[in-house]
């Protein structure tokens, strides 16, 4: 057989390997081969287990090899997530639907965003121009368009662009200014794992806000394609919640909050456990949220949970 680079030491890796199809002639009446990709599982006792990760998902049960029918093989690079292969500007977009009944307008791949009615607190990402990819036009005309919406509509100026991007040295070169706060980071991971890991607390159904009494249980109000988690304490007072939009199969995450009094006790990850439910029985595939890049806790507390960072976004505004 010919030397392979493989051994107990691809346990966990992946792998492409060239076996032998015992009992079965190839094309040319010689032995027949056949190639397989995807994570060793396991080696030992003259067998290797195999998880192919390539194909129709209904057909990756796991396969053992006989040692001695492999041909040849070795480690490979781990299977690109699919999110790659989505751009920033794709990535935002996904969160049109977070704040119901906001205006938008096409700028080319630019989008012009305000909210009419807003309750509360102007949120940035509801009232800039998401500026990212092309406006389809000269950058000067573009920025004309944008300064035109927002004065029409009595709103500060401003623009939400990809950190380190093309645009936003336009931006920059053109005298405009990062805002100054708000940088955040676009946070992406697979559904199927958060659902995993949080399937546990939400069991239980409820969350526990220690030396106030008995919590209340979890509720859950949906409409169409949102929802809203919340759990309140005994005196009916809402202590943490949390907000879930769906675009597709990405479950957008948003608003999660817990009072100041009640954190670090598992509150936030009991309201996103209720909100994660709702999505996979949806059909969720990818759960997504912004964290500013700042907030030091939420982050450690996400990439705990399987997030990583996809892009970096900044707001601008005129100097």
């Amino acid at each position: 057989m010919p030397e392979h680079l493989l051994g107990p030491h691809v346990v966990g890796q992946r792998v492409v390997i060239r076996r032998l199809l015992r009992g079965r002639s190839g094309p040319t009446g010689g032995p027949a081969f056949t190639d397989l990709l995807g994570v060793c599982t396991a080696w030992g006792d003259g067998s290797m287990t195999l998880r192919p990760d390539t194909g129709d998902p209904a057909d990756r049960a796991p396969v053992d090899i006989a040692l001695a029918d492999i041909v040849s093989g070795k480690p490979v690079p781990p299977r690109p997530s699919h999110l790659a292969r989505v751009s920033a500007r794709d990535a935002e977009a996904r969160g049109l639907g977070v704040v119901p009944g906001m205006e938008t307008a096409e700028l080319g791949g630019w989008i012009l965003r305000t909210d009419p009615a807003p309750i509360g607190r102007l949120l940035k990402r509801a009232n800039s121009c998401l500026a990212m990819g092309s406006p389809g036009l000269p950058f000067a005309d573009a920025v004309e368009r944008l300064l035109a919406f927002y004065s029409a509509r009595d709103r500060a100026p401003m623009a939400q662009v990809e950190q380190g991007s093309e645009v936003e040295a336009s931006f920059l070169d053109a005298g405009w200014q990062p805002l100054g706060r708000g940088d955040a980071s676009f946070q992406a991971a697979p559904l199927a794992r958060l659902h995993r890991l949080l399937a546990p607390r939400q069991a239980r159904g409820t969350g526990e806000a220690r030396g106030t009494g008995e919590a209340q249980p979890l509720t859950l109000q949906a409409v169409g394609s949102s929802a809203t988690a919340e759990l309140r304490d005994e005196h009916g007072t809402r202590i943490a919640a949390g907000s879930a939009v769906l675009d597709g199969d990405w479950l957008g995450l948003h608003g999660l909050a817990v009072d100041a009094e009640h954190r670090r006790r598992g509150l936030a990850t009991a309201v996103l456990a209720e909100l994660v439910e709702w999505g996979a029985e949806q059909g969720a595939r990818t759960a997504w949220l912004h964290v500013e890049t700042d907030n030091i806790g939420a982050l450690a507390l996400y990439e705990r949970l399987g997030f990583s960072e996809h892009h970096a976004a900044r707001y601008v505004v005129p100097a």
